[in-house]
């Protein structure tokens, strides 16, 4: 027999899930719906974000898919007027799409450290006020954004565009909780370390030593897959974590936990 706490469900929930067209975008939305919300998804890719939709659909609960591009403002209010005209009402947002720039800091253009700080910033504060606003004027509702550990730690490797925007996310997370939490809008972050997608894989193809470095640093002795946010995700979303508020919470195989001197310990065969 399945069970099911009844704090996990989130029937009657209306959720917006950015970058669900592959990824963690679409895990969050897939398990959202699983849980009982309906969806509005958005993503830049038509026909992968319509498979996310199908899937979704096939699980019998609605989803809308919006083609936006979440660095441009006036895109995402537009989707949001979409919202209000589809759903009337947003429980939950997956704030997980943004940009990112691999250059060295000695090297890095000014006009590419500007473009990703605001898509990762700026652009993503755009989302959490359009739905903080309804949230509020509801007095409830729950924002999850997509952090990274280097938002926490530095990567190096020439990550320093994405680590400064992410350390801002992070940072954006505990103002927004602090600010909205009295009235009902609780706001958390997930700070995911290297999980699969398509631009990974392509990495560690052109790099055969890519994946073996990652997994120095991640004693539980696989890279993350995008299915691993799931439960995180139904949680933050859901009445179980009712009294969560601001925090910054790692999916990293426990990366953060382990020192840099550190080594794993044995793993199963």
């Amino acid at each position: 027999m399945q069970v099911t706490h009844p704090l996990f469900d989130l029937t009657g929930r209306v959720a917006l899930v950015t970058g669900a067209a592959q990824g963690m975008g679409r895990s969050m939305a897939i398990a959202l719906a699983e849980a009982g919300a309906d969806v509005m998804i958005c993503d830049l890719n038509e026909s992968s974000l319509q498979a996310t939709a199908a899937h979704i659909q096939g699980l019998g609960r609605r989803a809308v898919p919006v083609v936006c591009d979440i660095t441009v403002v006036e895109q995402i209010r537009a989707m949001f007027a979409q919202l209000d005209r589809e759903f009337g009402r947003i429980d939950i947002l997956g704030n997980v799409a943004g940009p990112g720039k691999l250059a060295m800091p000695e090297d890095l253009d000014l006009k590419d450290m500007e473009a990703v700080l605001y898509g990762l910033l700026v652009a993503r504060f755009c989302s959490c006020q359009e739905a903080g606003r309804r949230m509020l004027a509801a007095g409830k509702g729950s924002i999850i954004n997509i952090s990274s550990i280097g938002g926490v730690t530095a990567l190096g490797r020439g990550n320093f565009p994405y680590s400064v925007g992410m350390g801002g996310v992070a940072q954006m997370t505990r103002e927004l909780s602090t600010e909205w939490s009295g009235r009902g809008v609780r706001v958390n972050a997930i700070l995911p370390a290297q999980v699969m997608n398509p631009g990974l894989e392509d990495r560690i193809k052109a790099d055969p030593g890519l994946e073996a470095m990652f997994l120095r640093g991640i004693p539980i002795g696989r890279l993350g897959r995008p299915d691993d946010i799931k439960g995180l995700a139904i949680f933050l979303a859901s009445d179980a974590s009712a009294w969560i508020t601001g925090a910054i919470i790692p999916m990293d195989g426990g990366n953060l936990a382990q020192n840099a001197g550190g080594t794993a310990g044995p793993r199963k065969a």
